[in-house]
């Protein structure tokens, strides 16, 4: 039987916690000095799927320049609305766990859930990751987005490793 395909949380957030301003905004995270690109390269070499919520998927749209940053893997977009797919993104409206489990029995690479809160949630609720990669800004923002929203859930992890990018601190764990 071959192994089924990991789903990996890589993702950055405050030291308190959170992912994102209450107004989406990330111009904490690039205030940080890093060290390179604190990591990326090498982990998106592990990847050739990219999972997100539509949220997430809209601020990539109008925040980042230049050609969508995934063209060269599989993406899908989570949305509760029927729309239309792209050249670079599939849009997906069923249940995110039948998607995702069929997703991980497929042949390829490990696939990276980008974000957002939502989604997330549920990707925890339903103990669908398999290993998250936390880089830490030393910055704390006060409220926002949380990487953990409160609920019915519990998730037992495993540290695998830590990297530092001189002001980051990356935790790489594994999901029991």
């Amino acid at each position: 039987m071959k192994d089924q395909r990991k789903l990996i949380l890589f993702i950055a957030q405050s030291l308190d916690g959170y992912i994102a301003t209450k107004e989406d905004s990330l111009e904490w995270l690039f205030k940080v000095d890093g060290e390179g690109d604190n990591g990326y390269s090498e982990f998106y070499d592990t990847i050739d799927t990219v999972m997100m919520g539509k949220r997430t998927y809209d601020w990539i749209v109008k925040n980042l320049e230049g050609p969508f940053p995934y063209q060269n893997k599989a993406c899908y977009v989570f949305t509760r609305s029927p729309l239309e797919d792209t050249k670079d993104v599939k849009f997906v409206n069923e249940d995110i766990v039948t998607f995702t489990n069929a997703l991980k029995n497929q042949d390829g690479k490990n696939i990276w859930i980008v974000g957002g809160g939502e989604l997330l949630h549920t990707f925890f609720k339903e103990k669908l990751i398999d290993e998250l990669i936390v880089t830490i800004a030393p910055t704390i923002i006060g409220e926002g987005i949380p990487l953990f929203k409160a609920g019915d859930y519990q998730l037992e992890l495993f540290l695998k490793g830590t990297k530092t990018f001189n002001q980051f601190v990356e935790l790489h764990y594994i999901v029991k």
